[in-house]
Parts: C-alpha cells; sequence; structure tokens
C-alpha cells in the first residue's frame, strides 16, 4: 500500500558538531549511499531549522534536522490481529507474524499500532514484538494503567513465556541464560543488538519442551526485556532459532549472510503472559495459541 510519507525529525547533538551535513545524513542513515541522500537533498528532501538544505552545510549543536519522506509503497504484510482480552484499561492481542508491532524498517501504516489504533484510538502499545514473532501484545487504554505495566514490566510481577525452536539437539533439559546484550557493528544498518561482554545484564530460563528432526522446542521465560533477548540468548548457548537469517552460535550477526533484525524465517511465538491487573488487581492469564505451521508437536 502506498502510504502518506514520513518526516523523520533529529536534533544535532554535540557528537556531530560541525559535520558536513551530507556526511551526517549517511551517518545517520546508512540505508542509503552518499549519492543517495545527495539526490533526495537536490530533490528538496531535507531541511535544517526549517530551510531547504544542500548538504555542504556544517551542522551545529541543537539545530533541527528534518528528512520530508515521499509516500512509498510499503512491504506486504498481515493485517489482522485477534483479541484476546479487553477492557476499559488494556487490550491484548494475538498479533501475527510478519506484521511489525510498531512503524520502521519501511513500515508505517501495515503495522499494528496503526490496526489496533484504528480500532481503539487510545491503545498504545506496552512493549513490542520483532516483527516476524507470533503471539500476545499488551495495550494500556489509560494512562494509569501503561504506568503500573512500565514500572512492572521487567519483574517478577509480569510473567512472560514463549514458545522457541531452536537448532541443534540440546544437551540439558534448562538453561539459564544470562549473556550481555548490547550494540555491536552491522554493516548494513551500523549496528545491532547481539551477545556483548559490554552490553547490559540479561537473564532468560529456557526449559526444553522436545528434541526432534535436529531441532530443540524451548519454552523461554523472560526476566529482562532486551531487543532480540530470546534470539541472541540461544544462540549463544548453541541454539539459533531455525532459519534465523541474522544471529549465529555465538549471539552475533552471521559474518557471511548479514540479515537484519527484521527479516523472518524463524518460529518465536509469544504463548503466555500473566499479572496482576494493574487497577483492579485482578489475576489476568493470557494465551496466544500456535499459530498454523509452528512445529507444536516438537
Amino acid at each position: 500500500m502506498l502510504n502518506r510519507g514520513y518526516a523523520y525529525t533529529t536534533i544535532v547533538s554535540s557528537k556531530y558538531q560541525g559535520q558536513n551535513l551530507l556526511s551526517h545524513l549517511a551517518t545517520l542513515y546508512p540505508h542509503s549511499t552518499p549519492q543517495a541522500w545527495q539526490r533526495k537533498l537536490d530533490n528538496g528532501e531535507v531541511t535544517l531549522d526549517g530551510d531547504a538544505a544542500t548538504g555542504g552545510e556544517s551542522v551545529a549543536l541543537g539545530q533541527t534536522l528534518v528528512w520530508n519522506r515521499p509516500p512509498w509503497t510499503e512491504p506486504d504484510a498481515p493485517r489482522h490481529f485477534e483479541v484476546l482480552f479487553e477492557d476499559a484499561h488494556l487490550l491484548a492481542v494475538d498479533k501475527p507474524g510478519g506484521l511489525p508491532t510498531l512503524p520502521g524498517g519501511g513500515f508505517m501504516e501495515n503495522t499494528l499500532l496503526r490496526l489496533v489504533q484504528m480500532r481503539t484510538p487510545n491503545a498504545n502499545p506496552v512493549h513490542r514484538l520483532g516483527r516476524a514473532t507470533s503471539g500476545i501484545v499488551l495495550f494500556a487504554k489509560t494512562h494509569q494503567a501503561a504506568s503500573n505495566l512500565f514500572a512492572n514490566w521487567n519483574t517478577p510481577k509480569i510473567q512472560k513465556v514463549y514458545r522457541a525452536l531452536g537448532q541443534n539437539i540440546a544437551r540439558h533439559d534448562f538453561y539459564e541464560i544470562v549473556t550481555p546484550i548490547g550494540l555491536v557493528p552491522h554493516p548494513l544498518i551500523g549496528s545491532v543488538w547481539a551477545a556483548s561482554p559490554v552490553g547490559k545484564p540479561s537473564k532468560s530460563l529456557a526449559k526444553v519442551i522436545s528434541r526432534d528432526n535436529g531441532a530443540t522446542t524451548f519454552e523461554v521465560s523472560l526476566m529482562s526485556g532486551r531487543p532480540h533477548q530470546i534470539r541472541i540468548h540461544l544462540a549463544s548457548i548453541g541454539h539459533p532459532l531455525a532459519g534465523d537469517p541474522l544471529y549465529g552460535f555465538t549471539g552475533q550477526p552471521l559474518e557471511n549472510l548479514p540479515g537484519l533484525p527484521g527479516d523472518g524465517g524463524y518460529f518465536l511465538h509469544a504463548q503466555y503472559l500473566k499479572f496482576r491487573h494493574p487497577i483492579t488487581g485482578e489475576r489476568i492469564d493470557l494465551e496466544a495459541a500456535l499459530p498454523p505451521g509452528f512445529p507444536s508437536n516438537r
């Protein structure tokens, strides 16, 4: 579908003080070459403090840089979801794999956020799932509910359990994974989240559900909320998700196959979410059935 375009806005930080604008754009948005950025500048798509930019300017601390991206045809994505729970404060839905939760990576209208807000304008997601990941996404409909859930999201008060299909046969029945996660270099987009000795503390608990055909099905409980945590953690113990185009056996990006974070091909499903209702205190136990095609018998 053709969207309405988007204005990407950034404020120049001290880190980039004095940098050439063309170089600055290529640094901020490495998906396009400097030559491609010059064409965008020549087309009048970029402004600096409200004035059309040429690319030769030197950027200064505090300046407002805007790239007015013209409308573009978005990649196809599923445009449906199932409501699992709803009241005056909360909305929980089952997201299909292939539908981004939030705008980004070429998606603006083909996102769960847009589809949900067409139905419930005051709903905002408390968290996000990767585009290829299916399962439960929780939205808050009131500020009070959102504040409570944000405060408790990465604590034992909220239980988040996933089903994942990993490569290779697991030797043990249970793993406590504490591999730190941080940003590492990536040749196409500058950096990605991955296993890193200087990363942020992270913790996942992985229990083996079954072993079959050279693969292991895990039930994974998240004790922290880092980006791509399950993909990275299972990969770091030698069980990258089957079909994952980005992460290899160390939890680092694959060297010879530079996949992107949003690329699919793997099986990961947010199956259970359990918590106390942030307003009523009622016990909420949510379950999203495994989607068609997910290897449920493993």
